[in-house]
C-alpha cells in the first residue's frame, strides 16, 4: 500500500514551476526544479529560496516552559533572551542524539522549537510526559500544519528581503535573531517572523507565516530576484558547510562528543537528559569522530562507502556530494579515533576502486574560491 504523502501550502507552486518532486520523510517535496548544481551556486554567490515547510514547528508556552527545555536539551535556555534562538540538541538517557534543533525565545514563557520532519512525532511524544497534567497553561502546540517556513539564503538574501518589505531594518538582525515584521501585497498583510538563521552556509532568513499567505511571500521572493531551489540543492549546501543530518551523521547511537557538538552542550548549566552520559563519554574519549573528506578529483562519495588507511578500514562515509563550489567530491564521516586528524590521506572505496582523500576539519570544507570575481 502506497503512503499517503504531506504536501505543503506552497505545493502548487512548485508543480507550477516545473518542479521534479520525490518523497522525503513522509511529504512531497521538489528534489529540484532545474539543475541541482546551478541552484546550489545560487545560493553561494547570489540568493536561493526553498521550502522548508515540512519542517516540525513546536510551541512551547506557559508557566514551566522554560524549565522543560532546560530538562530536554543541552543547550542553555536562561542564556537565551527573548527575541534570539540557538542550536541545541535533544539527548536520551545514554547520552545519544534524539533530534538537533532549533529553539526561539519568542516570550518570557513562550519558545517556537523547530525540529526535522521525521522526528516531529517523535519529539512531541518524548515532550508531553514531562508536562504536569496539573499545569494547564502548560502546553506543546504543534503549528506546523497552519504555517509555512520558507528559507532565502545567499549573500543577497537581505537586500532580497529589504526590498520584499520595504524596510532596512534587516540590517540590525544578528545572526540567530527574529523579529516579527508586517508583510504587504497589495491590500494583503500579514505577520512574517522573520529568523536569521539557515542551514547552507550563507548569511540569510528563514520565513514563518501563516499558510493561506505563503504563496504571496514565496512568489514575492522569486519576483524579487531568489532561485528556487530544492531539496538536491540544500542537502549539496549542508555537506559542503560540514553541516550534520539527522540519520546521516547523528541519531541516538551518537553523542554530541562523538558528531563534535559539544560546542552546542552546555555542561556547566546543571542536570538534563543525558548530560552523566555524555560526561562520561567525554571522559572516556570517542572512539570515533565525524571529519570532513576532500576527494583528490570528482570521484563521488556516498553514504555508506569504507574509508582506508594503509589497507585498513578506518571509517565510513556519512554523507557525500560532489561540491559545485570546489569542484571535487567532498564528504562527512566517521574515522578511528586515531585516523582522525586534519590532513592525513585516505582512500574511499567506491564500487571496488579506491580514491585517494584528505582528512580535514568539517569546517574547511566550505571555501569560497574568486568570490568577489563571480558575485
Amino acid at each position: 500500500m502506497n503512503q499517503t504523502l504531506y504536501r505543503t501550502p506552497l505545493y502548487d507552486a512548485h508543480v507550477e514551476l516545473g518542479a521534479r518532486l520525490t518523497p522525503f520523510a513522509g511529504w512531497e517535496m521538489p528534489l529540484s526544479y532545474k539543475s541541482i548544481l546551478e541552484e546550489a551556486k545560487s545560493v553561494r554567490y547570489q540568493a536561493g529560496i526553498f521550502d522548508i515547510s515540512h519542517m516540525g514547528r513546536l510551541r512551547i508556552a506557559g508557566k514551566g516552559a522554560a524549565y522543560i527545555l532546560q530538562l530536554l536539551t543541552t543547550n542553555d535556555i536562561e542564556a537565551l533572551s527573548i527575541g534570539k534562538a540557538h542550536y541545541s540538541l535533544m539527548t536520551n538517557p545514554q547520552g545519544g542524539i534524539k533530534d538537533d534543533i532549533i529553539v526561539y525565545r519568542t516570550g518570557k514563557s513562550e519558545f517556537l522549537v523547530v525540529v526535522n520532519a521525521s522526528n516531529t512525532s517523535k519529539v512531541i511524544a518524548w515532550i508531553e510526559p514531562f508536562i504536569p497534567q496539573t499545569e494547564e497553561e502548560l502546553h506543546v502546540e504543534n503549528t506546523t500544519s497552519h504555517t509555512a517556513m520558507i528559507a532565502l539564503q545567499g549573500p543577497k538574501a537581505q537586500s532580497i528581503l529589504e526590498t520584499v518589505l520595504g524596510t532596512p531594518e534587516l540590517r540590525e538582525l544578528e545572526r540567530f535573531s527574529h523579529r516579527a515584521i508586517i508583510f504587504k501585497e497589495n491590500e494583503t498583510s500579514a505577520e512574517l517572523l522573520c529568523c536569521r538563521t539557515g542551514y547552507t552556509g550563507e548569511d540569510g532568513f528563514e520565513l514563518i507565516v501563516s499558510k493561506e499567505y505563503a504563496s504571496l511571500v514565496w512568489n514575492a521572493l522569486l519576483a524579487a530576484g531568489a532561485t528556487p531551489c530544492g531539496l538536491g540543492a540544500r542537502d549539496t549546501l549542508r555537506i559542503e558547510a560540514g553541516y550534520p543530518l539527522y540519520g546521516h551523521e547523528i541519531d541516538e547511537s551518537i553523542s554530541p562528543v562523538e558528531a563534535g557538538l559539544m560546542w552546542a552542550v552546555k555542561l556547566e548549566k546543571g542536570n538534563f537528559i543525558g548530560r552523566d552520559a555524555i560526561l562520561e563519554a567525554k571522559r572516556l574519549g570517542p572512539k570515533c569522530r565525524l571529519m570532513g573528506l576532500l576527494m583528490h578529483g570528482r570521484a563521488l562519495p556516498r553514504q555508506g562507502y569504507t574509508i582506508y588507511r594503509e589497507n585498513r578500514e578506518v571509517g565510513v562515509i556519512t554523507s557525500g556530494t560532489f561540491s559545485p563550489l570546489r569542484e571535487v567530491g567532498v564528504a562527512m564521516g566517521f574515522l578511528n579515533t586515531e585516523v582522525a586528524r586534519p590532513y592525513v590521506s585516505v582512500e574511499v572505496d567506491i564500487r571496488g576502486q579506491r580514491y585517494g582523500a584528505t582528512v580535514v576539519p568539517k569546517k574547511e570544507l566550505l571555501q569560497k574560491p574568486h568570490l568577489e570575481e563571480k558575485s
